[in-house]
């Protein structure tokens, strides 16, 4: 983390408003490096190995019961989950044969600590906003005008990258930078080390479209 932090933004014990559009030009690299990856950028330039995404689907979609249990109570990413498995059936992936790989398994390890009674809704709401909102701009990059996405993946990227999954990630991040306007300087602290492991487990996520490590 820069050494500027989450201290730089404070002010009285609270955080500036828009604190989340704070981080995303901070660390700005490390989002770029998760939301234009070169895997997604092979979707949008029509270059990429379908064998990729088929490992993708594997990697996203484990066949363990843990990650529905922590997310089942979100309506919207437990239907992500319904969605993930449809298309692996489509795309003939086998999960009951699929064995997690190591960012698969440190992702899981990751959302399983949300279970803690010690983790606070701060740090739960901001990671909930840059889960979907790295997915959407990945996604909706590869939908923009100029696009050579292959037809056949059009559907996941409209599924995450239209104008409505924006709005819904634009109302999480509203959400998200009130609860930060009023948080401690530690839970806020908090809130941006979970931003900041986020981005790094979803390019782990890409990268394994394209590794077997």
């Amino acid at each position: 983390m820069d050494g500027g932090g989450v201290e730089a933004a404070m002010d009285g014990g609270g955080v500036e408003a828009a604190t989340t559009a704070a981080w995303m030009a901070r660390h700005r690299g490390m989002y770029e490096r998760a939301t234009r990856h070169p895997f997604t950028v092979s979707i949008r330039d029509g270059t990429v190995d379908l064998s990729a995404f088929r490992r993708w689907l594997c990697c996203r979609q484990s066949d363990g019961s843990d990650m529905e249990i922590i997310l089942g109570g979100l309506a919207s990413l437990s239907d992500e989950l319904s969605w993930f498995k449809k298309e692996a059936e489509k795309w003939s992936v086998n999960l009951a044969e699929v064995s997690p790989l190591k960012s698969n398994t440190e992702y899981c390890r990751f959302l399983q600590s949300f279970s803690e009674p010690e983790i606070s809704y701060v740090v739960a709401i901001t990671t909930l906003w840059i889960i979907e909102t790295v997915y959407q701009d990945s996604f909706a990059f590869c939908i923009e005008e100029g696009n050579k996405t292959p037809p056949e993946l059009l559907g996941t990227c409209q599924r995450w990258g239209s104008p409505e999954f924006k709005q819904y990630c634009q109302s999480l991040q509203r959400i998200a930078d009130r609860c930060l306007a009023e948080a401690s300087a530690d839970a806020a602290r908090s809130a941006e080390e979970a931003f900041l492991r986020v981005l790094e487990l979803e390019i782990g996520f890409w990268d394994m479209s394209s590794s077997r490590s």
